[in-house]
């Protein structure tokens, strides 16, 4: 697939696509939304436990920021596995996104070439099948605030549209929150001329 012009892309869920036998190996292709390397070793742990008895999980991810790309090939030879699923991320552009392609050898050797074809082949597959929408670069802010600041706050976050990742109920509140670069300034101004200065709003790096 040609490289998309209209700027990097993420997925919307998980997928998994399983398809025909390649001389009875069987390829498992699952695409995760990941947003960062833990998440994606994460999700290659939890495949890793749920078929602990396939042969091969061989993996790639591509992250926005940090600007990352890791392949693993999984004691397949080299560069025949990881790479191959990592050219179909790139190919379209997928950022904060893992593909695991869990293989279940079937008796035939399929010689570098065809694990090329395998490997990325299934990796298309599952991304062929995928929902995708456009990367967004996120900020993490930690906005801390008052009790009976907690309704116009509340409110602000909302029509921000931001992620909220954790919230500390102690003597203020404190939440942690991730919103849009382009609308960080709008909400840390907003957020303080509706509490009277009394929010505190921290970027967080």
């Amino acid at each position: 697939m040609a490289p998309r012009d209209d700027g990097p892309r993420q997925l919307r869920e998980r997928i998994r696509v399983e398809p025909e036998p390649t001389k009875g190996s069987r390829f498992i292709a699952t695409a995760v939304p990941v947003p960062d390397e833990a998440a994606a070793k994460q999700a290659l742990a939890e495949l890793r436990a749920r078929m602990p008895d396939a042969t091969h999980h061989c993996s790639a991810w591509r992250l926005a920021s940090p600007n990352l790309e890791r392949a693993n090939d999984d004691g397949e030879p080299g560069g025949s596995a990881g790479r191959p699923i990592l050219a179909q991320l790139q190919g379209r552009n997928l950022v904060n996104a893992a593909v695991i392609v869990t293989r279940y050898y079937g008796g035939t050797k399929l010689g570098v070439g065809g694990l090329v074809r395998a490997y990325g082949g299934a990796a298309a597959a599952a991304l062929d099948e995928a929902h995708t929408e456009p990367y967004v670069p996120t900020v993490a802010l930690r906005i801390q605030h008052g009790y009976p600041d907690t309704d116009v706050v509340d409110r602000l976050l909302s029509e921000a549209h931001v992620t909220q990742r954790e919230v500390d109920y102690g003597t203020d509140i404190c939440r942690d929150v991730e919103v849009a670069v382009d609308q960080l300034d709008a909400l840390a101004d907003a957020l303080r001329d509706a509490t009277r200065g009394r929010a505190r709003v921290q970027r967080v790096d």
